[in-house]
C-alpha cells in the first residue's frame, strides 16, 4: 500500500485548530472599504487630508474599474512551477504582465477627471501620463516593483501603482488560498512576491489574534507571529512606538502606548520598522490607508534612527542630491 504525504496546505485544512496561513482578497473589501478609511482618517484634522481625499477618490476608481475587469490568469503550468520553486504565484517581477494594465492607468485617471474639478498640477500631471509611450510606462513599472527609487517618479507612481494594484487584486481574488506556496523567503506576498505594506492583529472567527501581514500590491494577508521582524526575520530587539503626547508625564505615556490603536515595530538587528494595526482597538483598521495617513509616526521612526523597511506604495521617497533618502539609509 502506497501511502500519501500530505502537503501543509492539505494538513491546515483537514485541522481546524490550524492558524489560517493566507487570506485571500475579496472584490469587495478591498478598494470601497480602503476609500471609506481614508476618508474617515482624512476628517481627523491629518496634515496630509488633502492628499488622503485624492487617494479615496483613487481608491474609488480603482473599485469601479476592478467590477468591469477580468485579467489574464497565470497557467496551470506557471502555477505548477511556482509551486514545485517555492515561488510566487504570480510574481510582480517577473516582467510577464498583463498589458492591460497600461488600459487600467487610463481609465482610472478617467474616472478621476470625472470625479470633480483637478488642480493644475494634477492636469498637468495626468495629461503627463497620458503622453507616455508603452516603454515609458513598462519602465516605470519595473523600477516601481524593483524600488530602484531613482528611476521612479514620485508624482506618477501612485497612479500607476494603483493600475497595477488593480490587475494583481483581480488575480489573486481568484486563486484558491490552498495552491499558495509557502516561499523561502517569509518577509514577501507568496502570491506575487511584493513587500507588505503594515500588519494587522485581527479578532474574530478563525483568525482572532493572530498577526497577518498586507501585500501592497495584490492584498493578499499572510501569518506572521508576533514580536517577529517582518524585514529580517530576527525575534530579537523587537520594539513598539506610538506617538504620544510630548508633554505628558511617564504614566500617561505608558497609558497612551498601550491604548493606541497603531503602532510601530522596530527592529534593532535590522533598523527597519513597519507599522501593526490592533483591531480590538480600532475595528476599522485598514493596513494600507492607516499606514499612508500616519505620517507623523513615519517621522518620529526616522528620528529614532530607524527607516522604513518598504516604502507605502502610493507615498514614494522624493530623491535627493545623493540619491534617495532609502537609497542613503542603505549606504550608511
Amino acid at each position: 500500500m502506497v501511502q500519501r504525504i500530505l502537503e501543509a496546505a492539505d494538513i491546515e485544512s483537514l485541522d481546524p485548530t490550524a492558524i489560517p496561513r493566507i487570506r485571500m482578497p475579496e472584490r469587495l473589501a478591498v478598494f470601497a472599504p480602503r476609500a471609506a478609511r481614508l476618508r474617515q482618517l482624512a476628517s481627523r484634522s491629518n496634515p496630509i487630508a488633502g492628499y488622503l481625499r485624492l487617494m479615496a477618490a483613487l481608491a474609488d476608481a480603482q473599485q469601479a474599474v476592478l467590477a468591469h475587469f477580468k485579467a489574464q490568469p497565470p497557467s496551470p503550468e506557471l502555477i505548477a512551477s511556482a509551486q514545485q520553486y517555492s515561488m510566487p504565484l504570480i510574481p510582480a517581477l517577473s516582467g510577464a504582465r498583463d498589458p492591460a494594465w497600461r488600459d487600467v492607468l487610463l481609465l482610472l485617471l478617467d474616472k478621476l477627471e470625472a470625479a470633480g474639478p483637478l488642480t493644475p498640477p494634477l492636469v498637468a500631471l495626468f495629461a503627463r501620463l497620458r503622453s507616455l509611450d508603452v516603454a515609458a510606462l513598462e519602465a516605470q513599472a519595473d523600477a516601481i516593483f524593483a524600488q530602484r527609487f531613482a528611476e521612479v517618479e514620485p508624482a506618477s507612481a501612485p497612479f500607476i501603482m494603483a493600475a497595477l494594484q488593480v490587475v494583481w487584486t483581480d488575480l489573486a481574488a481568484d486563486i484558491d488560498k490552498r495552491a499558495v506556496p509557502y516561499l523561502d523567503t517569509p518577509g514577501l506576498c507568496p502570491v506575487c512576491g511584493s513587500h507588505p505594506v503594515a500588519s494587522t492583529l485581527r479578532i474574530g472567527g478563525a483568525y482572532d489574534n493572530y498577526r497577518y501581514l498586507q501585500c501592497g500590491l495584490c492584498a493578499t494577508e499572510w501569518h506572521m507571529v508576533r514580536t517577529k521582524c517582518s524585514n529580517c526575520d530576527s525575534t530579537k530587539g523587537i520594539a513598539y512606538h506610538v506617538v504620544g503626547s510630548p508633554e505628558a508625564d511617564a504614566a500617561t505615556r505608558e497609558a497612551e502606548a498601550k491604548n493606541a490603536a497603531l503602532k510601530a515595530e522596530s527592529c534593532d538587528e535590522c533598523h527597519t520598522y513597519r507599522k501593526i494595526g490592533i483591531q480590538a482597538k480600532d475595528y476599522e483598521f485598514d493596513p494600507f490607508a492607516d499606514d499612508l495617513a500616519s505620517l507623523t509616526l513615519d517621522l518620529l521612526m526616522g528620528a529614532e534612527g530607524y527607516r522604513r523597511a518598504s516604502p507605502h506604495p502610493w507615498l514614494w521617497p522624493e530623491q535627493t542630491a545623493g540619491g534617495t533618502e532609502a537609497e542613503d539609509d542603505e549606504s550608511a
